[in-house]
């Protein structure tokens, strides 16, 4: 039986380090990760367990195995990742209805994943409607990057209520900045 939930328990920041290092770009062929999708950054197990002290971060669970996770990154901790920090850094200097984001209440997706076997189930809307339920009286906006040429997780965005806001450039890809507006 499939639970989404956050996270309570070491073991399952375990699970999202496998899940994650099962899915990383690197680890897959040219044309898996066209037909699969994939993830891009590398967290360590330390660096989970940061994002997780701030937010406990939601995952999705078939009996004690971790198959997806949405990670919870805010700019404090985000700033500790390279990655991260560029991302925050430029969805700090996007406006968004005549307000710079820098200024709003907002939470970024610092990863989504859902493992090869369990997707076209519906599991990442339901993630991020844990995670918007979870975070919402926090934060007015959700905000993530997806690789411009990863198709498949740009649909899935889509199909979760973000949009497209911005575009960037950096580790040698392009990226589109989605944001989820929780004011509405």
């Amino acid at each position: 039986m499939l639970l989404v939930k956050q996270v309570t328990d070491f073991s399952e920041l375990a699970g999202i380090r496998n899940l994650q290092e099962a899915n990383l770009k690197k680890n897959l062929t040219e044309e898996e990760a066209e037909a699969e999708g994939f993830v891009t950054a590398e967290y360590s197990i330390e660096f989970l367990e940061k994002l997780h002290r701030e937010y406990p971060s939601t995952i999705a669970k078939d009996g004690e195995q971790v198959v997806g996770f949405a990670l919870v990154a805010t700019k404090s901790i985000g700033q500790e990742h390279d990655l991260l920090a560029d991302l925050f850094n430029t969805i700090d200097k996007i406006v968004f209805k005549n307000q710079p984001l820098m200024d709003a209440r907002y939470v970024v997706v610092g990863q989504l994943c859902v493992a090869r076997n369990y997707r076209g189930r519906g599991l990442v809307q339901q993630m991020y409607q844990h995670f918007k339920s979870c975070l919402s009286g926090e934060f007015d906006y959700c905000l993530t990057d997806v690789a411009a040429d990863n198709p498949r997780s740009l649909k899935a965005h889509i199909k979760s209520g973000f949009q497209v806001v911005d575009t960037l450039s950096y580790g040698g890809l392009s990226w589109n900045i989605v944001l989820q507006d929780w004011t509405e």
